[in-house]
């Protein structure tokens, strides 16, 4: 277990938190609050503001202007980054240094001896046991990132800030980087908070979400009363072509079929469109809704990463 101390209201609490780059705003106004506990995704397309945000939250770079807090302080208190652990992007070490070296380095820039950081613990929670004595210099992308969120752990903190961590992994190493992440919340008490451009292992994962988009925030809530009542209907019809143009922005086209954001009772009329247009059906059945069709509603499908 990692020790904590009490902690009331929000992780991480931001107003008005903006940030330009000349004249393009890669964060605009964004308001949002992320809960103590548990696992919290944050979503959205490429170039939603997402790495800003999480740069900004670990004073990498400094807002344009809002107001930002975390762990009841701010931004850039020494007691409220020693609480934080974070990897952001793929992470990089000495290539001569083993995976036990880097963490024992690590360790000791937090004045913590690897007792204390307890290092084979970690080693063996994050899957590099094996591999420990290795030199980093060729591991690869999933060990690297494995070996990331291991050293984001070490100084014991209350919030961890993980970007992309199933980069590069196969998926029995997503799973157990999965089952990593749900137990740092659910056994350590840490506060996760994530982004990934993996939505089903997000939607798995996370209690709850944020969508970005164009730097401001476009939807936030538990994953479960996200996808509540967003049922699809799926259509297999011939031409494809001709049933997505009948049906307009509320369809789109998946793995060979016509997925349909509607409500049951405009189903009827929607099935009578398609048979006027001249469309053949061949299957027409709902389909639960899924993070990645809220995602899709919410942004316009535009990339998630």
């Amino acid at each position: 277990m990692i020790d904590h101390a009490p902690l009331a209201g929000p992780v991480i609490e931001v107003s008005g938190l903006s940030k330009a780059y000349g004249t393009v705003k890669a964060l605009d106004g964004l308001d949002l609050s992320i809960p103590r506990g548990g696992v919290y995704g944050v979503l959205g397309p490429n170039g939603a503001g997402k790495s800003t945000l999480f740069r900004i939250l670990l004073g990498l770079i400094r807002p344009t202007s809002g107001r930002v807090g975390i762990l009841g302080g701010q931004v850039g208190d020494v007691a409220a980054m020693r609480r934080t652990g974070s990897m952001i992007e793929t992470p990089r070490y000495p290539p001569f240094l083993t995976a036990r070296q880097v963490l024992t380095w690590l360790a000791r820039s937090h004045g913590l001896s690897p007792a204390e950081a307890r290092i084979e613990a970690w080693l063996e929670r994050v899957g590099l046991t094996a591999a420990a004595d290795r030199r980093v210099r060729g591991f690869s992308v999933g060990m690297m990132q494995r070996l990331g969120v291991a050293a984001a752990l070490i100084s014991r903190p209350d919030l961890v800030v993980l970007d992309e961590p199933t980069s590069g992994m196969d998926p029995p190493g997503i799973q157990e980087m999965r089952a990593l992440i749900r137990s740092l919340a659910d056994d350590d008490g840490v506060t996760v908070i994530l982004a990934s451009h993996q939505l089903a292992e997000v939607q798995r994962v996370c209690d709850r979400v944020a969508i970005l988009d164009r730097g401001r925030l476009a939807l936030e809530g538990g994953v479960s009363e996200l996808t509540a009542g967003r049922a699809r209907l799926r259509l297999e019809v011939t031409p494809i072509a001709t049933a997505l143009a009948a049906l307009g922005d509320s369809a789109r086209m998946e793995d060979d079929a016509v997925l349909v954001e509607a409500r049951r009772e405009e189903a009827p009329a929607l099935i009578r469109r398609l048979v006027e247009a001249g469309v053949e059906i061949t299957e027409a059945r709902w389909q639960g809704a899924d993070l990645e069709s809220v995602f899709m509603t919410e942004t316009g499908g535009r990339d998630v990463r």
